[in-house]
């Protein structure tokens, strides 16, 4: 297995640094001067000219991304234009609020979806089943961006539920509407695909054998039809975790959240290109490391498969 470890991780580094360099070529070729958006329209060409200077902006192109190539190896990710903050040190100080975001994010999505996917596979073509499904097709269709502007006008202005958007002095209550919100879609994902896999399991020749032996329909269905049914779940849901650690930039804004969404949207409104930089290396780490993981875990739910 640490065979298989170190290959998958020497083949994960052209896909990362092929993603870094098409975020290179597309921050150099943005329209915008990072100089002349921090001291305004009005500013001194030569203050400009300076300041293009400090950051590096006058060199040609070809020796920027040259240079940005060796840092990133290293992980050195220079420093914020705007608050000359180290990109790391900014990446890091954002994390924790989106880390916390997405494991409660999660956590619903799966306590959600994988009870509803069983119940719909057993209770084929039921009304619990079609309940289940038009969830699911509600969840994976309605925009994020307007079940969150809803939730908050809902629980935060009329019901006085939750107190309001942001973190407060940093009291879990503020990570529970942002939670259901960021979690109904992969729900509804888990929830489908679930179902659809659980169905295709549980026509097996060993279910059948399995029932014929007299075990427990709870017991052929939680322990031989689910754990078998679990492989593309597992995935889904590993695939899911990363792109919510990412930073889920939609969610972070509608609800305050000072987590890696907001800073990638600040850096993107400031031309940060260092720090925009950072955090694409970062989510493509997470997304590698996602993968990774899942195909791991995969012996677990199969014995039948083994990494040489």
């Amino acid at each position: 297995m640490l065979n298989y470890i170190i290959r998958r991780l020497i083949g994960a580094v052209p896909v990362i640094l092929g993603v870094v360099a098409v975020v290179f070529i597309l921050t150099t070729i943005v329209p915008g001067d990072p100089a002349r958006l921090m001291v305004g329209q009005r500013g001194n060409p030569e203050t400009i000219a300076k300041i293009r200077h400090e950051m590096g902006l006058d060199r040609p192109v070809m020796v920027q991304f040259v240079d940005f190539m060796k840092d990133a190896l290293t992980f050195n990710l220079g420093r914020s234009y705007r608050n000359n903050m180290p990109v790391v040190q900014a990446i890091l100080t954002r994390l924790p609020v989106t880390i916390k975001l997405a494991i409660f994010s999660m956590i619903i999505a799966v306590i959600i979806g994988v009870p509803l996917g069983i119940i719909s596979a057993v209770k084929r073509y039921t009304w619990m089943d079609y309940s289940a499904m038009i969830f699911a097709i509600l969840g994976i269709s309605a925009p994020v961006f307007w079940v969150g502007l809803l939730a908050v006008v809902l629980f935060c202005k009329v019901l006085g539920w939750i107190p309001g958007t942001g973190l407060g002095n940093g009291e879990l209550i503020y990570y529970v509407l942002p939670s259901i919100v960021l979690g109904v879609r992969p729900g509804a994902l888990i929830a489908r695909l679930t179902r659809s896999s659980m169905l295709e399991t549980i026509r097996q020749d060993y279910i059948r054998t399995a029932r014929a032996k007299g075990l427990a329909e709870s017991i052929v269905i939680m322990k031989h039809a689910l754990r078998n049914a679990m492989i593309p779940v597992v995935t889904v849901i590993g695939i899911e975790t990363a792109n919510l650690l990412s930073g889920v930039v939609v969610t972070e804004q509608i609800f305050s959240m000072p987590g890696l969404g907001r800073l990638s949207v600040e850096a993107l409104l400031n031309r940060d290109f260092p720090v925009i930089r950072g955090t694409v290396l970062f989510m493509a780490l997470l997304f590698v490391l996602a993968n990774i993981i899942v195909d791991l875990s995969y012996p677990f739910f199969d014995p039948r498969i083994k990494y040489d």
